[in-house]
């Protein structure tokens, strides 16, 4: 089922799909960090408000806005 990351629960693991649409502001800035599509990630965590969401992605982590959340469609990934 794809949603977008905003949606997504700390431990689970998605897969970037695309973008949604009307995200024209975040598109850019998601492709320049690595989130582009196919590229598999797990939330580390979430701040008690939603904002920001840290996710691993890469060997990495990457702290993202809720709006750039938002912006970003994803399908779960089972593991």
């Amino acid at each position: 089922m794809e949603k977008t990351l905003a949606d997504f629960m700390v431990g689970e693991t998605g897969q970037v799909v695309g973008f949604a649409k009307g995200a024209h502001a975040y598109r850019q800035k998601l492709l320049a960090m690595g989130l582009i599509k196919g590229t598999t990630f797990r939330v580390a965590r979430v701040a008690p408000m939603g904002d920001p969401v840290e996710i691993r992605i890469r060997d990495f982590s990457l702290s993202l806005r809720k709006d750039e959340a938002k912006a970003l469609r994803v399908e779960e990934v089972r593991q």
